[in-house]
């Protein structure tokens, strides 16, 4: 392990980045101003020492194998299955660094052709129509749906979250954007759907032209459905019946279903809306909708971004969307009934009756995380009729949101991340109901209110504030939950709230991962167990924590983002760091959740200083990553490029997806 000094700034990120990809929340006031408490303030010392004896009983699962930091366990002398490999070296490099034995190739990069006839990229000769067939800009989310048995082909879907204008065109003028540009940016956003090809012998991945792909842009008509769907609130002039909404922004992380389609989470919605200022409406400003004047400029070429014309344009976005990619022409969807916030992603679930449950996180500080349960059942099978039938799934059912319980003396959690006497921040928790169907749970809200302010409905019913819940997944073989709290350095500061167990730390930097073990392993149970399995930082930190496991030989890691499965069951983790760990470069993690290995971080490889790391696909033989961002760090732009990735010598940086795999083709973190 490389010992890391701890950074002293407050956040690494860029602030083109912070400027582009979220509105400039993290120097905004943060949205929630609620003042419902940590649902463990409320319980007494005596409660707190009942709830312990649940917690015993609720983690009887794999949340159970946690050990504490003061008794750390042996180490293997071999790896587990999927994690044999040489951890990275922390490095500022401008490259993707791999393992030795592996090797690397880019699949797609921004403006490559996903149809015939398209021309290539010209990055000084750009065009919306071009755009409007090429890959978008910086790819979040990503999925590979395999159609063989051997994995050699598949339908690769990834998310393009946002667009930095001033890394798109050379000498770019912010305050007056041309209409072409404005229209690259429409073109730009959104998700690209395209078949992907490799040969026996290799894990490059590459791009093909096929009946499969698909680009859906700010021009795409989409279907809204569940019930708010015909709102009033979601009723505009161009729409006036709430049904029908053009296009997708700011998409985030996703999920695959196990029906074969994605769902994708619409984020930072709230900053591409101008003339918020002066409307004092308090469900704008829930939702950090603020200001006149918009960064990209696009309300003067489109009255819906502008609230003073269309005002109920902005609650049409921040939804969970869902499309079918074996389907080139179907209509994707907007659900309503898994509410309305700054989506992060969706997955889903099948319980044991048939029924699917879908986990969401509102990615902002002090949000929430939601369960949906559906009403309906899925249908198994791989034809269209399912499939059509499995996507109602997500239109009825009940929607929920979580509150949280430690169950360590308040005294305790003192602030620091130092943990608390039982050796572990755990604790227990419940689902508290806010809509179901036409019905509301919410004292003074209708339905379909508590769908469009979603936020407003948590608030009322004392959610627990988290720090900024990102992505969700469920193990494939445990059904424990894991959840990505990324960070949350307004916590502890005045008239905020301060640690709580499963937030354990003030001015949280480096974030923490949750996992959550439902009662009984039933997914459709309203009570739970919680764990902090890891709590992020430099190792040399004595407030962090890795499962227990022993600090001077794990990787350090801040600000977890995406958390994916392989087959053996081990957690991968993507980050987004933005060099809070003394500037270094993001990467992908893997670690063992069970065992004597539990919590050994291993650091597997590091994208381009300025980049992200996002969206990984944990295959057999290929991991492949999403690269966003190259290159954006400050004093950087098309006129002054920081990174020349992925093309080298004096290009501009392009955000692209790579595949990685290992020499001779063998699977990955094979043993011997």
């Amino acid at each position: 392990m490389i010992p890391l000094p701890l950074a002293n700034h407050r956040i690494g990120r860029a602030a083109v980045t912070c400027e582009y990809r979220c509105g400039d929340a993290c120097f905004h006031d943060v949205p929630n101003t609620s003042s419902n408490p940590y649902f463990g303030d409320l319980v007494s010392r005596r409660t707190a020492l009942k709830a312990g004896a649940v917690v015993a009983a609720a983690t009887a699962l794999p949340v159970g194998t946690a050990v504490t930091a003061a008794a750390a366990p042996e180490t293997h002398e071999r790896a587990p299955r999927g994690l044999d490999f040489t951890p990275v070296e922390v490095n500022t490099k401008d490259a993707v660094v791999v393992p030795e034995g592996y090797q690397q190739g880019v699949v797609i990069r921004w403006g490559d052709p996903l149809f015939p006839g398209v021309p290539e990229f010209d990055f000084d000769h750009q065009t919306a129509a071009a755009q409007e067939k090429q890959f978008g800009y910086n790819c979040d989310f990503a999925a590979i749906l395999p159609l063989d048995a051997l994995g050699l082909s598949g339908i690769m879907v990834t998310n393009h979250e946002y667009t930095t204008e001033s890394f798109m065109f050379r000498s770019y003028d912010s305050a007056n954007p041309t209409e072409e540009q404005v229209k690259i940016g429409w073109a730009a956003h959104g998700l690209s759907v395209f078949l992907v090809k490799r040969s026996m012998f290799s894990g490059h991945y590459r791009p093909r032209f096929s009946k499969y792909n698909r680009r859906i842009t700010l021009n795409t008509p989409f279907e809204v459905r569940g019930p708010a769907a015909g709102s009033d609130l979601l009723k505009t002039s161009v729409d006036p019946t709430g049904k029908r909404v053009f296009g997708t922004i700011n998409n985030c992380s996703g999920g695959v279903t196990p029906w074969g389609t994605i769902l994708s989470g619409e984020e930072n919605f709230n900053q591409y809306f101008a003339n918020a200022d002066g409307r004092n409406d308090p469900r704008l400003t829930r939702y950090g909708v603020k200001g006149t004047e918009t960064t990209r400029k696009w309300e003067r070429f489109d009255k819906r971004w502008d609230l003073a014309q269309e005002p109920n344009e902005v609650n049409r976005f921040g939804w969970i969307v869902e499309i079918d990619p074996h389907d080139p022409d179907s209509t994707p969807v907007k659900h309503t009934h898994l509410g309305r916030f700054k989506h992060e992603t969706a997955n889903v679930r099948i319980a044991d009756d048939g029924r699917v449950v879908a986990y969401s996180g509102d990615d902002e500080r002090f949000e929430y995380i939601y369960k949906f349960i559906s009403k309906g059942k899925v249908k198994h099978g791989n034809s269209k009729a399912a499939r059509r039938h499995n996507m109602t799934l997500l239109d009825d059912g009940t929607l929920y949101v979580g509150r949280f319980k430690g169950d360590s003396p308040v005294e305790e959690i003192d602030g620091t991340g130092k943990l608390p006497g039982d050796g572990k921040f755990d604790g227990t928790g419940e689902w508290v109901p806010l809509a179901s169907g036409k019905r509301s749970f919410v004292p003074g809200m209708t339905a379909e209110e508590v769908y469009v302010f979603t936020r407003i409905a948590a608030d009322k019913v004392g959610a627990t504030k988290m720090d900024r819940p990102e992505d969700i997944e469920t193990h494939p073989r445990t059904g424990t939950v894991y959840c990505a709290l990324s960070n949350n350095v307004e916590r502890g500061n005045e008239g905020k709230e301060g640690a709580t167990e499963p937030n354990p730390r003030v001015q949280n930097r480096h974030g923490q991962v949750l996992e959550i073990v439902e009662r009984r392993g039933d997914a459709l149970a309203l009570t739970f167990g919680w764990n902090l399995f890891l709590v992020c930082g430099d190792p040399k930190d004595p407030n962090t924590y890795f499962g227990g496991y022993d600090k001077s030989k794990v990787s350090p890691i801040s600000s977890p983002d995406n958390v994916a499965f392989d087959r053996h069951g081990n957690l991968w983790i993507s980050t987004d760091s933005a060099g809070a760990l003394d500037g270094l470069n993001d990467g992908l993690y893997g670690v063992p959740l069970e065992g004597k290995e539990r919590g050994h971080l291993k650091l597997f490889l590091t994208v381009p200083r300025g980049a992200e790391t996002c969206g990984p696909v944990i295959g057999e033989r290929v991991v492949t990553v999403c690269v966003q961002h190259p290159g954006e760090v400050d004093g950087a732009s098309a006129d002054n490029p920081a990174s020349h990735w992925p093309d080298g010598g004096d290009s501009q940086p392009r955000p692209s997806v790579v595949a990685v795999w290992r020499e001779g083709h063998r699977q990955l973190g094979e043993i011997g």
